[in-house]
């Protein structure tokens, strides 16, 4: 239980006090009247004596009377009413608050500390803003209990209106003042009078109440004497007489009223009534007033359910014990659909008047002095003293002789009970077993009847133990006689008799008190003696520390009879639950809620919510969800009806803001009831400013903001770039490619460098876009706000009217330093409003969504637009809305007007990356700014736009098709400088600056060659010069940034250009993305913006179509003569086989393809012409079909390489049929030009053109000699060649026959190594190990045995056929040339042996053997590059066919003596063949 002022032994004491009657003349009545007073009233603050009385018993043992108090009332003959009991209980409650601004009362309860009895609750958490500093000034402490003087109120109330009743005596009047003023002309007379009218009263059995404790009432005569209007002398004399009439014990004379009220009025006197009159409230009518209007409602039980429509009394159980209050409050909606929901008419409170401006204007005693308070104090100790307390030790005595001389026991009752209870103790029936005997009377002479009579004398006369044996004496006497009611009054102050005993002789009887309260419930049907009972009962287990058997016991009491009690019951027990040795927080939680309930039901509303904020506190955070809703929902019912909007609207809003696991119907109910409280608030506050809405969720880290213009559709043909928006999924790897791709076209732009205040260009910003900077917007282009809305309930939401927030600061940015700042405009003020205004839209026009829909548990976007008139700083607060629910009962087609509907607004509040670069920051938790909300909108800039005009998806592998691009400038300002970059730059070309431009639109290209074409049969290699300066590639680097060429360098606002766009398809089939990035900047150099952007992404889709392999062999015919030998070209000649393969599958409706020409082009050599038979010119390759074509290849002649055309590029064409192709121009070259890499990086110092050069690398000038000559030998067998194929084929499509065209790249990098065109399908790239250490430089490798045997090229010249005579000469002898060529750029020592023979048996059966003759080993040195032939005979035995090539090469470099020679290639077999004639 809660803590009470009194000590338990006070408590008691003060509930059963002797109770003293009055009754007055009507002048003694004017008399006290003065001071707004009654007599009873008059002495009440004065009834508690201050010093101790004594009395004696019937052994002559004296009996000290501590702090006695005695109770004064004016005689009532009407019995009281039960209903009007109950409402003073009522009124005596409601009047009781917790004071306003007091002190928290924390209790600490295990893990939780509980603001218990704090009046100002609030329903958000938590309910003070410095918790933890509230705890450390409360810690002195180790616990604090919690004080409930309501109930303290309640309990002091009901136990002084308990009616009298016959088994008891306790609250039976004991005697009676009969008071008569002075100013009576004879107050004998009166006295007479007053005292026959008490006698008829008490005798007369007209009345049956009061009730009188003995027939022989004592009888106390006051003489009231008013000081300021009365003859003194006259008074004295009247009370000599009646001390003679009445003796002097037996009469008073009181002197009051020394001042006159108006006489006194600068003198502060003390007011000891006021506190009593406040107690006593319960008799002024006004208070319960006063009361009714502070609690807004009465208990009216048939009161109509309210708020709640039918669909939420359904989700709500109408049996449960939680069930939520329905009575009837003038400010809930009904359900009468008639009344329109919008329309909230909330009825103003009453006038709140205090206290004391419901009682008299004059304040009570003011006609008193201190002087007479104490003659009060005087008369009323004096009468205790000489009057009352002698009349009950007098009774005391009589009543003990008369039971000693009835029961003929001795003389001391002392004695009697020591025998009574020195026997075996007699057997107690159980209350089951007894007959209802509750109505039993006792006749009033009865000595069952005089033992009680003579035990609550003692009682009240503080004589416990003589009391207790009283009590047990009568308590045995009534169980006898089975007078249940009697019984049960004997063992319930039996009970509290052995408890109040000095020294506690006994323990305390609970089992007497259980049985009591059993038997007045059970048995006698008497709640109020059961309630008493249980009050008693409870307050002394508490004291004791029995915190569980009270808690139960007053559990066990609530009842449906009385709301009142039962809620008052309960929150005791919840108490005793958090006063446990271990407290059970939650136990005091759930019986908060229960007396909350029934506050509730009772009327007390104040209460009810003072329990539910409670408990609030034990529920919340601690996922007891549906338990939480139901405090938050009743929380803001009780809050609302009390007049507390703001509390009521913060505890709906927790409801609607969690995870709430209730029913759909459920949260519809809370929904409709939230909407209702907050318009009611709004229209009550009447505030301008729009409060924040609690839904739906907004999430907002997830809001995106766009800058850009309103991409045009594609139309036709044409295809739009695709840019950037809204509807693309931000992907970092993608941004980062962006970024790379921008500041390479801003390095190019700015002469090779990136400024240092270089910005990338984000369009589009969210949660990982780099947002600490401010964003730079537009003027006159609309900026996109995403909003991330989420629906938590599981009911639909409409949201109309919904637009943004902002607040804008118009800013000049021409100006100098930065501009000038002008004045700050936001639309809040319009906003409040859902009627679209014209306002302010010349400075920022704001675009209002009519309706947005969010159905159950839906997460959605809504996309805002604004568009910006003028330049400045603009920021976006939130979002401004109308909340609104779509009703599925309303079935009765309500216009949607009259759906209940609230304005209000949420702030878009964005919490930036958190801060982790210095020590600082990485030591605390520091977060940066957020800045996409805040854009600066800039002056005009231009605006580009791009169509792709016959633009495929799907390419074959190295197809070339002809598209074409269209630029616009939809902007009012020119743009310039326009240049694109991308990420395969091999896709695609724009052409050379020499390239011929016709036709000049896309419908004349439609049907001509992609190619540049002349009419020439197939001869020997046609032969052009190209600088790669021509087609964009410097310093051998490929053009990664293209500019585009415009007309007088800019393009004007709303001007057009179209150019065409070659396209080839990628190497590698599958699905390509490539990427786009148009660069563009303003003719103004000034603009705050220094550029633009724009991006395009396409996918397209190759398909296979040739495959080509080429390889390259030196050729074996070295001419001979000497008049060729100073032309260079002729001793330098390779052939190169091209294998080529249709690896198409017929899936893009490919026929056939046909080679229609082979081009080369490289430095040093070019094809001369092809070898291939000259029936075999048909290049036709159906599908998996291969074929093989040879061709000669000679270096380029040295007039081609002098020094202005070292850098040139030779193109040498061989076409199969009767067209040429000229692959030196575009886009055949640019292709050629722009193609990848080759997959395996090239060696060696002979640059292979193009893209090649970038990955060679130079010695290093630390090199040593051998290096020197391993680059040498490498060189040797390294050849810089590339190969062009161009086919055509033919495609069915849409059954038309279409020819497409392409070309296919094959880099040769080593004789007799093969090279191929890219693989088909991406191989899969091996796991590489993560290296955290640079790994040591490799060693330079030696040269292979391979690359050693390519130093020298050998070549037999001779016959092929020889007749000779064998029958005439039997040896027959041939001349040979074997002509050496030094293919190294340095001397070579050669060794050539002749006396190697073929000893495989299968030679020998292909060709005879044969000798040389002469010298058979010769050693040469050859110069660099030099030739030398050597006359050689071969002497033959018979006729046949044999194989000159046998002799071996060996050679080395004649600078390493410690190199071994290498044996070279042999050439090809020799054959020869010997006739014989």
């Amino acid at each position: 239980m809660a803590q009470c002022v009194q000590s338990v032994h006070e408590f008691i004491q003060d509930s059963f006090v002797p109770m003293v009657a009055v009754l007055c003349s009507e002048d003694a009545e004017r008399v006290t009247r003065k001071n707004n007073l009654s007599f009873a009233e008059l002495l009440r603050p004065f009834c508690r004596l201050t010093s101790e009385g004594h009395l004696r018993d019937p052994n002559n043992q004296v009996v000290v009377v501590k702090g006695l108090r005695i109770s004064v009332t004016g005689i009532s003959t009407k019995p009281p009413q039960t209903p009007d009991l109950q409402k003073l209980l009522s009124q005596a409650v409601s009047v009781c608050q917790p004071p306003e601004g007091s002190p928290a009362n924390v209790v600490t309860a295990g893990d939780y500390d509980l603001n218990i009895s704090d009046r100002t609750v609030k329903a958000s958490v938590p309910w003070y803003s410095d918790w933890k500093e509230t705890i450390t000034q409360l810690n002195s402490s180790k616990c604090f209990t919690a004080t409930t003087p309501w109930f303290e109120t309640y309990r002091e109330n009901f136990l002084q209106s308990m009616p009298a009743s016959e088994h008891e005596f306790l609250n039976h009047y004991l005697a009676c003042m009969l008071v008569v003023s002075s100013r009576d002309a004879v107050p004998t007379e009166q006295f007479l009078k007053l005292s026959q009218e008490q006698h008829r009263i008490q005798h007369s059995g007209e009345y049956t109440i009061p009730k009188w404790f003995i027939p022989n009432t004592l009888k106390y005569y006051v003489l009231l004497h008013d000081i300021s209007d009365g003859d003194e002398q006259r008074a004295d004399l009247v009370y000599e007489d009646m001390k003679q009439r009445y003796g002097t014990q037996g009469c008073y004379l009181l002197k009051i009223n020394s001042r006159s009220g108006a006489g006194g009025a600068d003198e502060q006197i003390p007011d000891p009534w006021s506190q009593y009159l406040h107690k006593t409230s319960i008799h002024t009518p006004e208070l319960y007033e006063e009361s009714a209007v502070n609690n807004v409602v009465e208990n009216n039980v048939d009161a109509v359910e309210d708020g709640l429509d039918s669909a939420a009394r359904d989700g709500i159980s109408e049996s449960h014990p939680l069930q939520l209050d329905q009575a009837t409050d003038s400010c809930y909606p009904s359900n009468n659909h008639s009344q329109s929901a919008n329309s909230v008419d909330v009825t103003k409170p009453q006038k709140q008047t205090s206290v004391t401006s419901h009682t008299p204007v004059t304040p009570p005693g003011t006609c008193l002095t201190l002087n007479d308070h104490d003659r009060i104090r005087q008369f009323i100790q004096e009468f205790t003293f000489r009057g009352l307390l002698p009349h009950i030790e007098k009774n005391i005595r009589q009543l003990n002789d008369q039971l000693v001389s009835r029961k003929g026991l001795s003389r001391s009752l002392f004695s009697a009970t020591k025998k009574l209870f020195g026997g075996g103790k007699v057997p107690e029936k159980s209350i089951a077993d007894l007959k209802n005997t509750a109505g039993l009377l006792y006749p009033s002479e009865a000595p069952e009847l005089q033992i009680r009579k003579m035990a609550d004398l003692c009682f009240l006369v503080q004589h416990y133990e003589l009391a207790y044996n009283c009590y047990h004496t009568a308590k045995k006497d009534f169980l006898s006689d089975q007078a249940m009611l009697y019984a049960a009054g004997a063992l319930e102050m039996a009970a509290v008799s052995a408890f109040l005993q000095s020294g506690a002789p006994r323990p305390y009887p609970a089992h007497y008190m259980d049985t009591a309260i059993q038997t007045y419930r059970d048995v006698c049907k008497n709640m109020l003696l059961a309630e008493r009972c249980c009050l008693l009962s409870a307050e002394i287990l508490k004291s004791q520390g029995k915190y569980s058997e009270a808690a139960a016991l007053l559990i066990k009491m609530t009842s449906e009879d009385s709301d009142l009690r039962s809620a008052l019951l309960l929150e005791q027990a919840a108490h005793c639950f958090i006063n446990m040795r271990s407290p059970m927080v939650r136990k005091f939680a759930f019986h908060m809620i229960l007396a909350g309930h029934r506050f509730s039901k009772a009327g007390q509303k104040r209460h009810a919510l003072r329990c539910y904020c409670q408990a609030l506190q034990v529920y919340k955070g601690k996922s007891w969800t549906l338990a939480e809703d139901h405090i938050n929902f009743t929380i803001g019912r009780q809050s609302f009806t009390l007049r507390q909007p703001e509390n009521a609207v913060a505890a709906f809003r927790h409801i609607l803001i969690n995870d709430s696991k209730q029913s759909a119907v459920q949260q519809a109910a809370f929904l409709r009831e939230y909407l209702y409280v907050y318009k009611s608030m709004g229209q009550l506050s009447g505030e301008s400013s729009l409060p924040q809405l609690p839904l739906p969720c907004l999430h907002s880290s997830q809001t995106r903001v766009f800058f850009g213009h309103e991409r045009r559709l594609a139309e036709g043909e044409k295809q739009a770039a695709t840019h950037v928006s809204l509807d693309q999924e931000f992907d970092r790897d993608l941004s980062q490619m962006w970024r790379e791709l921008e500041e390479r076209v801003v390095a190019v732009a700015n002469r090779g460098t990136v400024p240092a205040t270089f910005q990338p260009s984000q369009c589009c910003l969210n949660s990982q876009t780099d947002n600490l900077r401010y964003p730079l917007a537009v003027v006159e282009e609309p900026i996109i706000v995403e909003v991330v809305f989420r629906n938590p309930l599981k009911v639909p939401l409409v949201l109309s009217a919904l637009s943004l927030l902002w607040k804008f600061t118009l800013k000049d940015f021409s100006g100098p330093q930065g501009g000038t700042v002008g004045e700050t405009i936001t639309n809040e003020k319009e906003a409040t409003s859902s009627k679209e205004t014209t306002a302010l839209n010349d400075v920022i026009d704001t675009q209002i969504i009519p309706e947005f829909n969010m159905s159950p548990e839906e997460t959605k976007v809504a996309r805002l637009r604004l568009l910006p008139h003028k330049t400045g700083e603009l920021h976006v607060l939130g979002v401004v809305y109308d909340l609104g629910t779509a009703d599925v009962g309303n079935s009765e087609g309500l216009p949607a007007s009259d759906l209940m509907c609230v304005r209000g607004q949420q702030n878009l509040e964005i919490q930036g990356p958190r801060l982790n670069m210095t020590k600082e920051e990485k030591t605390s938790v520091k977060y940066g700014p957020d800045r996409r909300l805040d854009p600066i909108i800039t002056s005009p800039m231009p605006l580009l736009e791009v169509f792709f005009i016959n633009f495929p998806t799907g390419l074959l592998c190295g197809e070339i098709r002809k598209a074409w691009v269209e630029f616009v400038n939809v902007s009012a300002v020119p743009l310039t400088g326009l240049r694109v970059a991308s990420t395969h730059p091999e896709f695609f070309t724009f052409g050379s600056a020499t390239s011929d431009l016709t036709p000049v639109t896309p419908t004349a290209a439609e049907h001509c060659s992609a190619y540049k074409t002349v009419a020439t049969p197939p001869s020997v290699a046609a032969v052009t010069l190209v600088s790669p300066a021509a087609f964009g590639v410097t310093s051998g680097h490929r053009p990664a940034v293209t500019e585009i060429p415009l007309s007088r360098g800019i393009l004007g606002p709303g001007e057009a250009l179209q150019i065409p766009l070659w396209l080839r398809g990628p190497d590698r089939e599958g699905v390509h993305e490539i990427n786009f990035l148009f660069y563009y900047d303003s003719t103004e150099k000034a603009a705050k913006l220094s550029h633009r952007v724009l991006r395009h992404t396409v996918f397209i889709c190759a398909s296979r179509s040739l495959s080509v392999t080429a390889t390259a062999s030196r050729s074996n015919t070295l001419q001979g003569g000497e008049e060729q030998r100073g032309k260079d070209e002729n001793h330098s000649s390779m052939l190169v086989f091209v294998d080529v393969e249709n690896i198409n599958t017929s899936e893009a409706g490919v026929r056939e393809f046909h080679i229609v020409q082979v081009s080369s082009s490289s430095r040093q050599w070019r094809l001369h012409k092809c070898i291939n038979p000259a029936g075999d010119k048909d290049s036709k390759l159906a599908s998996r079909e291969r074929g093989k074509l040879c061709f000669r290849a000679t270096r380029c002649r040295i007039e081609e390489a002098t020094s202005d055309a070292v850098e040139k590029y030779t193109f040498a064409d061989l076409n199969l049929g009767n067209e040429q192709i000229i692959s030196s121009t575009t886009p055949c070259a640019d292709f050629f030009f722009r193609r990848d890499l080759p997959s395996e990086p090239r060696r060696g110092g002979v640059a292979t053109g193009g893209a090649s050069q970038m990955g060679r690398q130079s010695l290093t000038p630390q090199s040593t000699d051998d290096d020197a000559m391993t680059s040498i030998i490498r060189k040797c067998s390294e050849v810089e060649f590339d190969i062009i194929v161009l086919w055509k084929a033919y495609v069915v499509e849409d059954n038309k026959q279409l020819i497409v065209e392409g070309q296919l790249h094959v880099s040769l990098q080593t004789i007799g190594k093969e090279a191929c065109t890219l693989t088909q399908k991406e191989e899969t790239q091996e796991m590489v190990l993560l290296k955290f250490k640079p790994d040591v430089p490799p060693p330079i490798s030696k040269p292979s045995l391979e690359q050693l045997s390519h130093l020298i090229k050998t070549c037999l010249h001779y016959p092929e056929s020889y007749d000779h005579p064998f029958p005439q000469k039997s040896l027959c002898m041939v001349p040979v040339t074997l002509t050496l060529s030094n293919c190294s750029l340095a001397q070579v020592d050669v060794i050539i042996d002749l006396r190697h023979k073929t000893t495989s048996p299968e030679s020998l059966e292909v060709h005879g053997s044969f000798t040389w003759l002469g010298q058979t080993q010769y050693k040469l040195q050859l110069q660099a590059q030099e030739v030398h032939r050597l006359s050689l005979k071969a002497c033959f035995f018979q006729a046949g066919v044999y194989n000159l090539g046998t002799p071996r090469v060996f050679a080395k470099l004649a600078q390493t003596s410690a190199m071994c020679e290498t044996s070279q290639q042999s050439a090809m077999p020799a054959l020869i063949v010997i006739n014989s004639i």
